[in-house]
């Protein structure tokens, strides 16, 4: 059975000894390596081992008795959970790991919440129980209360041997038939055991274990216990339509392109040929990684995760034999700009590093204006190792300014752009209709236009270049969202058209559309949770009530007081130190991404800005006129297009 299982802490909860123990245990690896002798298995990177924290999410391939695990070691710093969300997204099952010296931190919920909006089944390993101050017991109730009280403590059972009756009854009181079995015919641990596999499987129970995974305590056995208590069905599904889902993409030691996906149904074999982009790419190479090695083989099936060379295009999210690019929850809520020497590196050289880097990390989403290079960040730690992968793979030095807000646009009211490309032997022309989507929508595509007007290739292809790339509003040169793209007309030449003038085009067409629309700013709105001091109260919610933050009624638990609720990004962030000094250290605060919504200060974000539209990404056409191209203003695109223009 083929299972893709995967690891996530909090930093420093133990994660990566808890990889090397399993690893080595499994026989995958011949010794355990540290952290902090820098010799960790699936921390291969200089980087990671200088820093002592895993950045880039890593893979291993080995047996577990009859089955076959696809290991995936996750960041544990919240600067990276963009990376580690990529990984959760193909996970079957995974091992959500606890110190239990610092028990349930802020980021601990944070991963919590991400496995559950992906439906991923959780065991629990709680760690570290030989260092001083470590309560389980006190976890046990912190998960409970924090996480799920859907729990089941199998420390009893982890090392072998049959059920105990408190388990025994934990379990049953989990399941209406068990109980009933229980009073009935009595304990059968087949039967107890498959029912609680399912619970697991469904969600409706989190197995709890524990041990030192420094010390190997608990660890011969909880592996073991994992792989009896979770199954997947892949097996039935090998001979089903081919899908896979790209989650990952790398760069090797020589500069070649890995792309890893998961296949979730059918097969695949060395020189297939998979629809990238509007095109076949043929595969010429199928890679399963363990760490930085790898073996090729002939055909990925259901359940495996491979690495692709090449298949220019793909990119994280992608489905492959299904429509669409599925969009990632995590996102940055700040974006800084790159300093660096433009007389020792141009421009265009630096657009080149970063979009290699993009590559693997798309939520850098790099963008240039005015000469100015910007990128969207997740925190100051990932500055920094962008700061260090840039000179280790290019060779340049450069810094980062301060980060800021990173604002949205999107539109108030529809309306309509003309995109005309037409130099001398090339042509296409299309019209789309921009329209307000629903908030967190992101952009979206649909097509108005019969195949007779415009054959599907090209139709499929212009879905292709709205979605391709981040568009920019009209306002500030804010990427573009909540906007439904609606082909409303499209042409093409029999003889002169390539893939090329249809993206010309619709860049265009966007553009236009915006220039001609009525577009507003979007701000990022946090959500929190926090906990302080009980005699603190008072100074905090005077805070929140002035930054006009929408919180809940306060919790109490002991001598603490919980808040939640939501507030305007621009407007928390710079509280945070303010309120670490108001506990005195003594609170904690975990901040996450929620949503969208309309800028409190719109106009003095718009003015402080001075972005100029008809600087950037242009709104224009080009037409062609005795055998010469020329360029129509924008405003004036619509007088010049060959198909009708039909607004509503």
């Amino acid at each position: 059975m083929k299972k893709t299982i995967g690891i996530l802490a909090h930093v420093d909860a133990g994660k990566t000894t808890f990889s090397e123990q399993t690893l080595y245990y499994a026989r995958a690896i011949r010794s355990v390596g540290r952290v902090d002798h820098q010799d960790a298995f699936l921390d291969a990177h200089p980087i990671e081992r200088q820093r002592g924290i895993t950045i880039f999410s890593g893979l291993a391939c080995f047996e577990m008795g009859d089955d076959t695990w696809y290991w995936l070691d996750t960041p544990g710093h919240v600067d990276f959970s963009t990376e580690m969300e990529r990984a959760v997204s193909v996970m079957d099952y995974a091992i959500l790991v606890i110190s239990c010296a610092e028990g349930v931190q802020s980021h601990t919920e944070t991963v919590w919440q991400l496995l559950g909006s992906y439906g991923v089944p959780v065991f629990v390993f709680l760690n570290k129980i030989d260092r001083e101050g470590a309560d389980p017991e006190r976890v046990m109730g912190q998960i409970r209360n924090r996480l799920s009280a859907d729990v089941v403590d199998l420390r009893s059972w982890q090392d072998g041997g049959a059920m105990d009756e408190e388990l025994q009854e934990a379990v049953a009181a989990m399941d209406e038939n068990l109980l009933d079995r229980l009073f009935s015919d009595g304990f059968d641990e087949a039967v107890w055991t498959d029912a609680l596999k399912r619970l697991i499987r469904e969600r409706k129970c989190f197995p709890v274990m524990a041990g030192a995974a420094l010390e190997g305590r608990g660890m011969e056995g909880c592996p073991k216990l994992i792989s009896r208590l979770s199954e997947t069905d892949y097996q039935e599904k090998t001979s089903d339509d081919f899908v896979a889902r790209v989650y990952q993409v790398r760069h090797d030691g020589a500069g070649m392109r890995l792309c890893f996906m998961k296949v979730l149904s059918g097969s695949v074999r060395v020189k297939d040929e998979l629809p990238v982009c509007g095109e076949m790419q043929k595969i010429n190479e199928l890679r399963i990684y363990h760490g930085e090695k790898f073996r090729p083989v002939d055909r990925a099936v259901a359940g495996d995760i491979v690495a692709m060379p090449g298949m220019e295009g793909l990119r994280p999210g992608d489905w492959i034999g299904r429509e669409g690019r599925e969009s990632f929850r995590t996102d940055p809520m700040m974006e800084a700009e790159l300093i660096y020497d433009q007389k020792q590196v141009p421009a265009f050289r630096m657009m080149q590093a970063l979009r290699y880097l993009e590559d693997e990390e798309p939520s850098l989403a790099v963008s240039e204006r005015e000469g100015r290079i910007s990128v969207h960040v997740m925190g100051k730690i990932q500055l920094e190792i962008w700061k260090q992968l840039i000179l280790e793979r290019f060779g340049y030095e450069v810094s980062f300014g301060s980060c800021r807000v990173l604002y949205k646009e999107t539109l108030a009211e529809p309306t309509y752009g003309v995109g005309h490309y037409e130099p001398l032997r090339h042509y296409a022309e299309a019209h789309l209709r921009l329209l307000p989507g629903k908030r967190g929508s992101g952009v979206t595509f649909q097509s108005k236009v019969h195949v007779d007007d415009l054959t599907l290739n090209w139709q499929r292809l212009i879905r292709t270049h709205v979605l391709e790339r981040v568009h920019k509003g009209v306002l500030t040169g804010a990427p573009l969202t909540d906007v439904v793209v609606e082909l409303a007309a499209g042409r093409a030449h029999l003889k002169h058209t390539e893939g090329g003038d249809f993206r010309q085009a619709v860049y265009r067409a966007i553009r236009n559309g915006l220039m001609y629309g009525k577009s507003m700013l979007l701000e990022p709105i946090c959500g929190f949770v926090l906990r302080a001091p009980a005699d603190s109260y008072g100074a905090i919610a005077g805070a929140l009530s002035r930054m006009k933050a929408d919180v809940e009624p306060p919790e109490y638990e002991q001598d603490s007081v919980i808040l939640r609720g939501e507030a305007a990004y621009s407007l928390f962030s710079p509280w945070q130190e303010e309120f670490l000094r108001q506990t005195h250290g003594r609170g904690s605060l975990r901040l996450w991404m929620s949503r969208y919504d309309r800028c409190h200060n719109e106009a003095e974000v718009i003015e402080a800005a001075g972005y100029n539209p008809l600087a950037d990404d242009t709104p224009d056409s080009v037409f062609c006129a005795k055998g010469a191209g020329f360029t129509v203003p924008w405003d004036e695109v619509r007088n010049y297009a060959h198909l009708p223009v039909n607004v509503w």
